[in-house]
């Protein structure tokens, strides 16, 4: 964009107009408990028509810069990148995700619910008929800039500015951190200024950032999650956030419950391409319990045997207890029948919103004291109510 033709904010940004002057930054101070609303409000036109507008977030500054062309390239020749780098788009609120990608995995969803907004950028990757409705939604310019590589970068700020700013702008905004490449990222506008300075469009200027420092990366896919970035968050905790635990529960967790783990292992990692022995790296903790199960007992006999025709080894099962704190570090719940989800629901009343029946249609009764032939129709009947609830899970 030519200097004579930037939008500069007005000294009285409730005009919420610009003129054709030479370049200058413009500095709005901001409260950030309480911004004013009309320079956020002048601030998001001049990204829509795109300006270059440095803002402040929990962790840097970030310059804001629409998802077209031109501004791209703008801001690529400031920041002194690659033309054809990937930038991370920044949205208001973690449902706003859904404009992006509007099926996500059980364990993305897990992590992005934990800590958005906060200090975390997503790298998903885009595939099938996410990628698909991609292309319908954006032109083929702003679908390269925002889908290269067929993969997004997607961050949620936790500042109260941040959110006012992406809000009003209401057009897909990407956002780096306020510095030219090779330089540390700036924790307050003075910072922004002593780079930029006459080269950006405005400063908002909302104080020094809650962390100054670099939200953590992760790229998330079908078998991983890749740290590309170390930051706020330590990769370990991140790691677990992404994790999801199913749990199964029945009575004496030898029999019902422990095949249910076994199956579900089974054919989640015929769905993720993992080991069974890798799920947990994979990002799924299996487990089961029994209501008044005594603790270390393997599997009954008859359940190893029924499980291993289906080439499920459970022989290495010990018998949990349930207890409180496995439903609560549990993300879904599968119980063998109506009892069941009640038992649970007296011990953890909270968690009715993650428990289920593992089928819908019927309670799975218990095998004990049955021989071989009702072992196998037990087995025959979690089999199929396990798989049709692995196939439900985007992963």
């Amino acid at each position: 964009m030519p200097a004579e033709g930037r939008p500069l904010l007005l000294a009285k940004a409730a005009a919420l107009r610009y003129v054709p002057l030479p370049m200058k930054t413009e500095i709005f101070t901001i409260e950030p408990s309480m911004p004013d609303t009309a320079i956020i409000d002048a601030a998001a036109i001049a990204v829509r028509q795109g300006a270059l507008v440095a803002f402040p977030t929990e962790t840097v500054y970030g310059i804001a810069c629409r998802a077209l062309p031109e501004s791209i390239a703008r801001l690529s020749r400031l920041k002194g990148a690659a033309s054809d780098r990937p930038y991370t788009l920044h949205i208001a609120a973690k449902d706003d995700l859904k404009r992006y990608i509007e099926r996500l995995g059980a364990r993305s969803q897990k992590l992005i619910d934990t800590v958005w907004p906060g200090p975390l950028t997503v790298v998903f990757d885009i595939s099938g008929y996410n990628l698909r409705r991609a292309r319908q939604l954006f032109d083929g310019d702003v679908f390269r800039l925002l889908y290269g590589r067929d993969s997004i970068g997607i961050r949620c700020p936790d500042h109260p500015v941040a959110y006012e700013l992406l809000r009003r702008a209401g057009v897909a905004v990407v956002a780096p951190s306020a510095n030219p490449a090779g330089r540390p990222p700036p924790g307050d506008a003075a910072s922004v200024l002593s780079y930029f300075n006459g080269l950006v469009d405005i400063v908002l200027d909302a104080g020094p950032c809650r962390c100054k420092t670099s939200s953590t990366v992760v790229k998330v896919g079908k078998q991983k999650l890749e740290i590309l970035r170390h930051g706020v968050l330590p990769a370990d905790e991140v790691r677990k956030m992404w994790q999801v635990t199913v749990l199964f529960v029945c009575t004496g967790n030898t029999c019902r419950s422990a095949m249910a783990e076994g199956y579900f292992r089974h054919f989640m990692a015929q769905k993720t391409g993992c080991g069974v022995d890798k799920l947990s790296e994979c990002g799924y903790k299996v487990i089961s319990a029994g209501t008044v199960a005594e603790k270390g007992l393997s599997a009954a006999p008859e359940a190893v045997e029924a499980c291993a025709g289906d080439g499920v080894d459970i022989h290495g099962h010990r018998s949990l207890r349930l207890s409180a704190e496995l439903i609560e570090q549990s993300d879904v719940i599968f119980a063998m029948t109506g009892r069941h989800c009640r038992q649970i629901a007296s011990i953890a009343p909270q968690s009715n919103s993650r428990c289920r029946m593992l089928d819908p249609a019927a309670d799975v009764l218990d095998p004990v004291g049955g021989g071989r032939e009702v072992y196998s129709e037990c087995a025959a009947m979690i089999r199929r109510a396990v798989k049709a609830r692995v196939e439900e899970i985007e992963p």
